[in-house]
C-alpha cells in the first residue's frame, strides 16, 4: 500500500511478541498479596495487553493485517517462550507452552472476527466485546491445556484470571483510544511528507 506508514505495525508486531512471552512466563507465578495466591497469577496483569495491540492494528490496517500481527505474534512469542522458559524435562512447562499457544492463536482470531463485526458501532464496543469474548475463550484453553489433570486448583485460577482480564480488558479502552489518536497522527504526518516528496 504506497504512502501506508507500516513502522507502527511492525513495532506492534515486536511487542506483541515481548507480551506473549512475558505473560507465558509470568502465569507461572500466583499472585501472593491480599490471599490471591489461590486466585490469581502474574500473568493475567500483562496478557491483556496483547488484545489492546491486536484491536490497535484491526482498527488501523484492518483484519487482514490484524491476523499477520496475530501469527508474527504467535511464531515469535512462542519461539521466545519455548528457547527462554520452557523446562522440556517437567512435562507442566512443555503443556503451558502448548496450551499458550493454542489459546492464543484461537482467541486472537477470535477477538479480530469479533471486532470486525462490530467496528461500526460505537468506538468502545468493539474492543471491550472483542477483547472480554476473546479473554474467556483464551482462559478456559490456556488453563485446561495446562493445567488438568495435574491437581493443581486450574479452575479457580482461572475463573480469578479470567475477572482480572474483563477488568483489564475495560481499563484498556484508555490506551486504545489514546494509541488511535497518536497512530492517525503519525500516519496523517508520514502521508503528508510522502505527498509533498
Amino acid at each position: 500500500m504506497p504512502g501506508v506508514n507500516f513502522r507502527p505495525f511492525i513495532l506492534l508486531a515486536f511487542f506483541m511478541a515481548l507480551i506473549v512471552a512475558a505473560s507465558n512466563y509470568l502465569v507461572q507465578f500466583p499472585f501472593n498479596f491480599f490471599g490471591l495466591e489461590e486466585f490469581l497469577t502474574y500473568g493475567a496483569f500483562s496478557y491483556p495487553v496483547t488484545f489492546l495491540i491486536t484491536d490497535l492494528c484491526n482498527r488501523k490496517y484492518g483484519k487482514i493485517l490484524a491476523r499477520k500481527i496475530v501469527y508474527v505474534g504467535f511464531i515469535s512469542g512462542i519461539s521466545l517462550t519455548l528457547f527462554f522458559s520452557t523446562n522440556f524435562t517437567d512435562l507442566i512447562s512443555v503443556r503451558i507452552a502448548v496450551g499458550s499457544g493454542t489459546a492464543f492463536l484461537v482467541a486472537q482470531l477470535l477477538d479480530i472476527q469479533i471486532f470486525d463485526k462490530l467496528r461500526k458501532k460505537i468506538w468502545f464496543l468493539a474492543p471491550f466485546a472483542s477483547s472480554s469474548i476473546g479473554s474467556v475463550i483464551d482462559t478456559f484453553l490456556f488453563f485446561s491445556i495446562s493445567f488438568y489433570g495435574t491437581g493443581l486448583n486450574w479452575a479457580t485460577l482461572a475463573l480469578g484470571d479470567l475477572s482480572i482480564k474483563i477488568f483489564m480488558a475495560l481499563v484498556m479502552l484508555i490506551p486504545f483510544r489514546i494509541f488511535m489518536i497518536i497512530l492517525s497522527d503519525t500516519s496523517h504526518k508520514y502521508s503528508t511528507k510522502i505527498s509533498s516528496a
